[in-house]
């Protein structure tokens, strides 16, 4: 289901956000792919098409999202809520691995969220080893 979103609200998250996505900080330069607009908590379960409760997105974090708001912690084997960009900072559920390839869970919330939006699949692995041989460096939130 597609929801219309005015460009004034775009533009406010898009430079709230820095252009990149609110759950692995990829950007399009970086995937490729443009970025998407992520309900977090989804209109499926009475979210609000409203700044508070929406994100950039990278178009895989966002599908293996879909309509959840929590996962299984890979450590524990517990069930917590997924990050919430909005009201938590990335560096507290998150850091990059020493090769700035990774992005590596540091809390139930982190791995969970990690997992579940399989943040290090292969394909976003290789594009962020390009960049990092570039020179670039993974950014901080």
């Amino acid at each position: 289901m597609s929801t219309y979103l005015p460009e004034s609200l775009k533009n406010r998250i898009v430079f709230a956000d820095f252009a990149r996505c609110c759950y692995c900080l990829t950007t399009e330069a970086n995937s490729g792919i443009p970025m998407t607009y992520d309900h977090i908590l989804p209109v499926s379960k009475n979210g609000e098409t409203s700044y508070d409760n929406l994100c950039l997105a990278c178009r895989t974090c966002n599908e293996f999202k879909g309509d959840v708001t929590e996962a299984i912690d890979p450590l524990l084997g517990e069930t917590t809520a997924l990050f919430n960009p909005r009201t938590q900072k990335w560096s507290e559920h998150f850091a990059w691995s020493l090769d700035g390839t990774r992005v590596e869970g540091l809390t139930a919330v982190g791995r969970a969220t990690v997992a579940r939006l399989r943040m290090n699949n292969p394909v976003i692995i290789v594009a962020r080893g390009r960049w990092v041989i570039s020179g670039w460096h993974p950014p901080k939130d």
